[in-house]
């Protein structure tokens, strides 16, 4: 998702701590607030651009068209921290309503109790979570059956490259194999010295986007086994992509050598982003790039495709990593019913998502909302929306411990990409175990 408010999602979510068991509330069963009385919500949310926070409000302002009865107050610039300070002090300053940028949240806001299961109310207005949201958008909102977050928004990760760059070096199309991507990304580096005019892709992972969850996507990995025992040393994929993604480094000039080049990059949310000043020729990133690199006014075109995925593998090519903001209801507030509508409102109702995601570039979260005939789609654009519909792409699960369980697997690929890692396997069973220990101590 864009943006000038984003921080690492998995690091704001390492920071939450869990919340006491006082913030404990009443589900949908017990709300016992007519949410057809005059009524003004909290709504607490984290965007702070002020394009973003006017088609908030205009979001907002269509809601109260509909509900005049329920006064919102809306709030931005608000991250998880102050969420979780507010909810577990609890009073009338809470908020009733969240959204969060950081889908690796929402396993700690329902481990904890700090939101709502939205269930009882979802079951109570009649709607079938299946039918209206795409599959791994509900994997990241709920946790061991406990729906305490909806998806506001969704995002799609993919491949964004410089046209003019590919015409010169005589390449006619976006890889679609890992393969053929070192082989396109050899050919767009140009080296200088002892540093680079421009590099075909940073591949490191400290580049921005270039996170192991993005990557490890195209192998459709499985995080967990069924009985929820962390299985990096277990599913082959993951040592498949740490191979490749070291391998790459080294035909790209070593870490080292890329590090240091990377070390001058400009802000990733500012108009000196690498890609935008033609550092880079290809940048993983999500749908909101290609409005934030036209809005710099790049002097070259465009281009969006899949990432690739593995040689094995070429009919799952066009899938990705999804993420998204999530929005729930507090589980202390004691409007519920009134908070759902809002929630409601704003995930649920075709225009509303449509609007939202017009209004901000990114990819909508409902099936009917993908395929509306309303929603803004330049031939761009469309790529991230094809991945978003693809029944293969995939997101990270939920767990107790938030985003730490990825966190502590970017530490090991951190120091495995840069050559401290003498024995893969046995540094994934020893990341397993650490992940093991984290999930169940939050729990």
């Amino acid at each position: 998702m864009p943006r000038s408010r984003r921080v690492a999602a998995v690091v704001t979510a390492a920071a939450i701590s869990l919340l006491a068991t006082s913030c404990t509330g009443q589900g949908a069963g017990e709300a016992a607030d007519d949410p057809k009385q005059d009524v003004t919500l909290t709504f607490w949310h984290g965007w702070s651009a002020p394009a973003e926070v006017k088609a908030i409000e205009d979001s907002i302002a269509r809601f109260r068209t509909a509900h005049p009865n329920i006064k919102v107050r809306a709030v931005g610039n608000m991250t998880d921290d102050k969420v979780n300070q507010a909810l577990r002090a609890g009073g009338d300053k809470a908020p009733d309503v969240v959204s969060s940028f950081s889908t690796d949240s929402v396993g700690k806001f329902c481990n904890s109790g700090a939101f709502a299961d939205l269930t009882p109310f979802l079951a109570k207005s009649g709607i079938d979570k299946t039918k209206v949201f795409p599959e791994p958008l509900l994997e990241y909102t709920q946790f061991e059956g406990n729906q305490c977050t909806l998806p506001l928004l969704g995002d799609a990760y993919g491949l964004l490259y410089n046209k003019d760059a590919f015409e010169a070096a005589g390449i006619k199309e976006a890889p679609k194999t890992w393969s053929e991507f070192t082989r396109v990304a050899q050919l767009l580096t140009k080296p200088k010295g002892d540093s680079y005019e421009r590099v075909g892709l940073m591949p490191t992972f400290h580049g921005y986007e270039t996170t192991p969850m993005r990557l490890a996507a195209q192998w459709s990995p499985a995080y967990f086994t069924p009985d929820g025992k962390s299985n990096l040393a277990g599913d082959p994929g993951f040592a498949a992509m740490l191979d490749y993604q070291k391998d790459l480094v080294g035909k790209l000039g070593g870490y080292a050598k890329l590090e240091r080049f990377r070390a001058g990059f400009g802000d990733e949310w500012g108009a000196e982003h690498p890609f935008h000043q033609g550092k880079v020729a290809m940048q993983i990133d999500g749908e909101w790039r290609l409005a934030m690199a036209q809005d710099a006014k790049v002097p070259f075109e465009i281009g969006t495709a899949p990432l690739p995925v593995p040689d094995d593998r070429v009919g799952d090519y066009g899938k990705g990593y999804l993420a998204g903001t999530i929005v729930g209801v507090a589980a202390g507030s004691r409007k519920q019913n009134a908070a759902w509508e809002l929630v409601k409102y704003l995930t649920t109702d075709t225009d509303a998502v449509v609007d939202f995601a017009n209004a901000i570039h990114n990819v909508p979260s409902t099936f009917e909302a993908l395929a509306s005939p309303r929603l803004k789609v330049s031939p761009g654009f469309k790529t991230f929306l094809d991945i978003a519909k693809h029944p293969k792409s995939t997101t990270t699960p939920a767990q107790a411990d938030g985003g730490t369980y990825q966190l502590t697997f970017t530490d090991f690929a951190y120091r495995y990409e840069k050559g401290a890692v003498a024995d893969l396997k046995a540094g994934l069973a020893a990341t397993d175990r650490q992940i093991d220990t984290d999930i169940a101590k939050a729990k």
